[in-house]
C-alpha cells in the first residue's frame, strides 16, 4: 500500500514538472515573439507579447522575470523614438511661428510680466481707446483669450456676448470668469474676458466667419449691439491661427518632457536590476 502511494506521489510530481516546463516552453514562444518584435522596431507588438505572458502563464517565473527585464529595453527605445518624432514635429511647430510672429505684436512689461500677449496690430490698446470692440490675444505659452470692451455713457454691466451671422447662427459665451469695470471721466468702461474652450465657441465661430458681417450683443442688464469691423474679424482669425501653433508647441514640450521622465525611470530601474544581479552572484 506504501509503495502505492510512493509511486503516485512520483507520477504526480513527474507530471507536474512535465506541466512546468510545458508552461515555461509555451511561454518561452510568446517571449521569443516579443524579442522578434523588439528586434524589428515593432514596441506595440514587443509590449503586447509580453503582457499576454503574465496574463497567459502566471506560473512561467522564468519567462515573466526575462519579459521584465525585456520590457525595460523596448520601454527605452519606444520612448527614445517618441522623442526623435517629438523633437522633428517640434522644429516643424516652431518654423511655422517664425515664418508668421513678425505679423503680430508683442505686448509685455518686462517689470511685472513673465509672459506677454501677442495681438493683431490693428487691436493694440492704445489704437482703440473710446471703442466698444472684441479683441483677441494669445499668450506666449499658447492661450488665447478674448475680451468684450464696452464704452458708453451709462453701464450695461455686461458678462457675456453673443455673436450673430445675417442668417441668424449664432455662437454665445458662457458669463466670464473675469470681468471688471471702470470709469474715465464720464466714459463707463466694462470688459469681460473668456479664455478658448471656455467661450462657448464664439472664437472659433468668428474666425471660421471671418469674411461674413458679424454683429456682436452685448448681455448684461442692459443690450449693447455692434457690429465687427472686417479688421477685428481679421483679428479673431489671425490670432486663433497663431494660438494653435503656440499651444501644439507646448503641447510636444510637455509630452516631450514625459517622454524623458520615463526614459530616466527606465534607466533607474535597469540599474538597479543590474546591481541586484552583482550582488546574487
Amino acid at each position: 500500500m506504501q509503495m502505492k502511494r510512493l509511486i503516485i506521489l512520483l507520477c504526480g510530481t513527474l507530471v507536474l514538472g512535465a506541466c512546468g516546463n510545458s508552461i515555461e516552453k509555451k511561454a518561452g514562444e510568446k517571449l521569443d515573439v516579443a524579442r522578434a518584435a523588439y528586434e524589428r522596431g515593432d514596441y506595440a507588438e514587443a509590449k503586447l507579447q509580453i503582457d499576454s505572458i503574465k496574463t497567459l502563464y502566471p506560473k512561467a517565473f522564468e519567462a515573466r522575470k526575462a519579459g521584465q527585464e525585456l520590457m525595460l529595453q523596448v520601454e527605452l527605445k519606444a520612448q527614445q523614438q517618441t522623442l526623435t518624432y517629438l523633437d522633428s514635429a517640434l522644429l516643424a511647430k516652431q518654423q511655422e511661428f517664425e515664418a508668421i510672429k513678425s505679423k503680430y505684436t508683442l505686448e509685455k512689461n518686462a517689470e511685472y510680466q513673465n509672459v506677454g500677449n501677442y495681438l493683431w496690430p490693428t487691436q493694440t490698446i492704445e489704437k482703440n481707446m473710446h471703442r466698444s470692440y472684441l479683441r483677441f490675444q494669445v499668450s506666449e505659452q499658447g492661450i488665447m483669450s478674448m475680451t468684450s470692451v464696452y464704452c458708453g455713457g451709462s453701464n450695461i454691466h455686461h458678462t457675456s456676448v453673443k455673436v450673430i451671422l445675417p442668417d441668424g447662427s449664432f455662437a454665445e459665451t458662457p458669463a466670464s470668469k473675469d470681468s471688471y469695470e471702470t470709469t474715465d471721466g464720464s466714459e463707463k468702461i466694462e470688459k469681460a474676458d473668456y479664455k478658448l474652450g471656455e467661450d462657448g465657441n464664439v472664437i472659433s465661430f468668428i474666425s471660421s466667419n471671418k469674411d461674413k458681417n458679424i454683429r456682436v450683443e452685448y448681455l448684461g442688464e442692459r443690450k449693447f449691439n455692434t457690429t465687427m469691423s472686417p479688421t477685428d474679424r481679421l483679428a479673431a482669425a489671425s490670432v486663433y491661427e497663431l494660438a494653435q501653433i503656440l499651444s501644439a508647441i507646448e503641447q510636444i514640450k510637455k509630452e516631450q518632457e514625459a517622454a524623458n521622465l520615463k526614459i530616466g525611470f527606465v534607466n533607474k530601474k535597469t540599474e538597479r536590476n543590474a546591481l541586484e544581479k552583482s550582488q546574487e552572484k
